[in-house]
């Protein structure tokens, strides 16, 4: 198989794919057509999109975004992206790491966001996307497992750190599944679009987003742990000051981790600022 999409990528005049940065180019027309009506694009928009890839994606915003930004990592990928739209002034392609690039510099101005991320690094990409000016909106193709954290509820397995960090500054919706046949290569897992949407008042203040995340990523990594051990832990207090200050947060003592809600978390966060 791998041999046969080398071959036809050869044949289509497009570099050869780099399994090593998890290359899975989104083929299906359809499918590209809702993500890009995801974005709800008026025409004065500025887009960023993370990984075009081949451009399947990118022709449709071309058409459709104010200015458009892509940023691609693969060398030779970003080489065919530029004489490609080399005539069309609203579009730049930017030959980035995602991750080294400020996404609000970048668009020096409000801008939405778009991507289909490599699964290997979706968690890091999207707290990065998080990060102040954040996009007016971003629509992301993800793996179905990170779509179901995203939305998860408490108490369930899928719950976890992704969805309480997110959920303090934003709202994650799922829009549709993504079968692995949309993608060429493959991929070995079923995928899924999500939107999420920055919050009009976030639960936390942007002073707070740093030592939140710390609190989250710290309670998560001991979620088997009851939260008398976890705030115990966290912040170096005897049973009885975990007690009290667990209490003032609605949080039981022997509640774990994974049934607080983000709201909870917040107030864990705020209370352990006033010791």
């Amino acid at each position: 198989m791998a041999s046969d999409e080398g071959a036809k990528s050869r044949r289509a005049g497009f570099p050869p794919t780099r399994k090593s940065l998890g290359q899975h180019f989104l083929t299906d027309r359809r499918i590209l057509g809702r993500i890009a009506d995801a974005l709800h694009l008026k025409g004065d928009e500025t887009v960023l999109e993370i990984g075009p890839g081949r451009g399947a994606l990118t022709d449709l915003l071309a058409e459709r975004a104010g200015r458009l930004i892509a940023i691609e990592y693969d060398r030779a990928l970003a080489a065919m992206l530029r004489e490609r739209y080399a005539r069309r002034s609203n579009v730049l392609v930017a030959e980035a790491d995602v991750l080294e690039v400020s996404l609000g510099e970048l668009a020096a101005g409000p801008y939405v966001l778009v991507g289909n991320v490599p699964y290997y690094i979706t968690t890091p990409i999207l707290f990065h996307a998080l990060v102040p000016p954040r996009a007016d909106r971003a629509v992301y193709l993800v793996q179905r497992e990170v779509a179901q954290r995203l939305v998860a509820s408490p108490g369930g397995k899928e719950y976890g750190a992704l969805t309480v960090n997110v959920g303090a500054v934003a709202r994650a919706e799922t829009l549709f599944g993504v079968p692995s046949g949309a993608f060429s290569p493959p991929p070995k897992v079923e995928s899924a679009v999500v939107r999420i949407t920055p919050l009009a008042q976030p639960l936390i203040s942007q002073e707070e987003e740093r030592p939140f995340r710390t609190l989250v990523q710290g309670a998560f990594g001991m979620r088997r742990k009851q939260m008398r051990r976890v705030v115990r832990s966290l912040y170096a207090l005897d049973a009885a000051q975990a007690d009290a200050l667990l209490a003032a947060a609605g949080i039981e003592p022997a509640d774990r981790p994974e049934v607080l809600s983000v709201g909870q978390f917040v107030a864990l966060l705020r209370g352990a600022g006033k010791r």
